[in-house]
């Protein structure tokens, strides 16, 4: 049960009619820093538990 073309036209013509042209490219910016942050975020929390296994391995 994906996302089909349509149905992403339609959720981008929504987009564009609620919060306008000029506003558009500014959220995807912001969607997609939010996006790298929390991607930043999850990958640290994994290295971290990586490094407690390991710790623990050798004890």
């Amino acid at each position: 049960m994906g996302l089909g073309a349509g149905s992403i036209a339609i959720i981008a013509l929504v987009a564009l009619l609620i919060f306008g042209p000029k506003k558009l490219p500014e959220l995807g910016k912001a969607a997609g820093n939010t996006l790298r942050e929390f991607k930043h975020a999850t990958k640290g929390l994994a290295d971290e538990e990586d490094d407690k296994k390991k710790d623990n391995n050798k004890a």
